[in-house]
């Protein structure tokens, strides 16, 4: 009896002081990158994997365009596959932060918007990770429909340590044609 009642106190520290770490974690500011060239990052994304919000539900094949225009602002247009059709929208980004360009403020059905923080960024801006700063939305994105497992193990790490639930992490099905056989995320 003494020592069950040891494990249970034992289990207990350490539970209550994972939640005071994730607690403590989650009451600083969610930190972005440190500068973003809007230029460079324009073009073709593919989504990898993502803490989806619901309006994604079913969404497969996931990709996002986008364009910086010349007032500053950036056109976006998300696709993926739903139930065989292609689904689509549309909106605008409008940087939030401008010495950083890493905090931006999305629109794609008025009065509403989200924001969109860079959180990492390959220097090559081959990959990066966006999430918002309550932590409940994050986007895992590659310019090609895979990544690399080294990669995809960091950005989840680093995912973690900004105080993300990386349990709720989904990886996005891509076309199987386009990836190739040895990159299995759930590994």
């Amino acid at each position: 009896m003494k020592k069950s009642t040891g494990i249970i106190a034992a289990v207990g520290l350490v539970a209550g002081a994972t939640a005071l770490i994730v607690r403590k974690i989650l009451e600083q500011p969610l930190n972005t990158v440190a500068d973003v060239d809007l230029k460079q990052y324009q073009g073709r994304w593919y989504e990898i994997a993502a803490i989806p919000k619901h309006f994604e539900d079913g969404c497969s094949y996931t990709k996002a365009h986008y364009s910086l225009n010349d007032d500053g602002t950036v056109t976006i247009k998300n696709s993926c596959i739903v139930a065989g059709q292609e689904k689509t929208i549309s909106g605008k980004a409008t940087v939030a932060d401008p010495k950083s360009n890493a905090k931006l403020d999305v629109q794609f059905l008025w009065p509403f918007t989200g924001k969109y923080w860079i959180i990492d960024l390959a220097p090559d801006y081959s990959y990066a990770m966006v999430g918002h700063p309550d932590r409940k939305s994050l986007w895992i994105l590659s310019r090609k429909p895979w990544m690399e497992k080294a990669t995809y193990r960091k950005l989840l790490i680093s995912a973690m340590e900004k105080g993300f639930d990386i349990a709720k992490i989904k990886v996005t099905p891509q076309k199987a044609a386009d990836v190739p056989a040895d990159q299995d995320y759930s590994a």
